[in-house]
């Protein structure tokens, strides 16, 4: 089953780049060419407010090795190479050892979600004001172009499968493991399929739920879902 539409329909977007430090109530900024970039690490160090937000952490149990994403080779060779490097292998250039393949898929396992409630979010922002005078937030506000993150899913394996159009050996394999600085097992399932699974306890963001705050000269109206085909992330 897709991934991808499997976390859509949890209201979710995949993150796609290689920033990787999505959190819940972070604030982003809608940028030219619908570029976003981080305005501000909590929602408190931007606004004011006597409301008690509460975090909500689950286990995500439909999120597993069964939910992927397949691709064309040279596709997944590209989405790989971004997913490398935002686990710090910059370095790792998959294709200079597999030049040639036909698909490589993605998927995940032991996901959890943070949240905090739509409704709580609301009323913080219901009464809310700004931290401090800011006249660039306010303008960005206005135009709706302020976006929090109202939701983060986070995951500790991630597992890759590679499938070539040509035989693979054990010597390829060790070559591999030395370029990855212990990150990732690898295990060749047959002459044409490798597995990699990260070797790494430590969660990462994969996915977010997004709203942007909608604001009308200086007061805050309502937060829309933005979790579309848009990627923003």
């Amino acid at each position: 089953m897709n991934l991808t539409k499997t976390l859509r329909r949890q209201n979710y977007d995949l993150i796609e780049g290689i920033v990787r430090n999505h959190a819940p109530l972070q604030l982003w900024g809608k940028r030219p060419l619908n570029e976003v970039e981080i305005e501000y690490e909590k929602l408190e160090h931007a606004f004011k407010s006597d409301v008690v937000l509460t975090e909500i952490k689950s286990p995500v149990l439909d999120i597993n090795y069964s939910k992927k994403n397949e691709f064309k080779f040279n596709i997944g060779l590209t989405i790989l190479d971004k997913l490398f490097k935002s686990m710090g292998l910059a370095n790792f250039n998959l294709d200079s050892k597999i030049s040639s393949g036909k698909s490589i898929s993605i998927s995940y396992s032991e996901a959890e979600s943070i949240e905090y409630p739509r409704g709580e979010i609301n009323n913080f922002l219901s009464t809310a004001d700004l931290l401090h005078p800011n006249p660039s937030m306010l303008n960005d506000l206005n135009k709706n172009n302020i976006l929090i993150i109202t939701g983060t899913i986070f995951a500790k394996n991630l597992n890759i499968e590679i499938e070539t159009d040509f035989n693979m050996n054990l010597e390829l394999v060790a070559s591999l493991k030395s370029m990855v600085d212990g990150k990732f097992e690898f295990n060749l399932e047959n002459k044409t399929k490798l597995k990699m699974i990260n070797n790494s306890n430590l969660p990462m963001p994969i996915a977010v739920k997004a709203s942007i705050i909608d604001f009308d000269k200086g007061s805050f109206k309502d937060l829309n879902l933005i979790t579309d085909n848009r990627n923003l992330f």
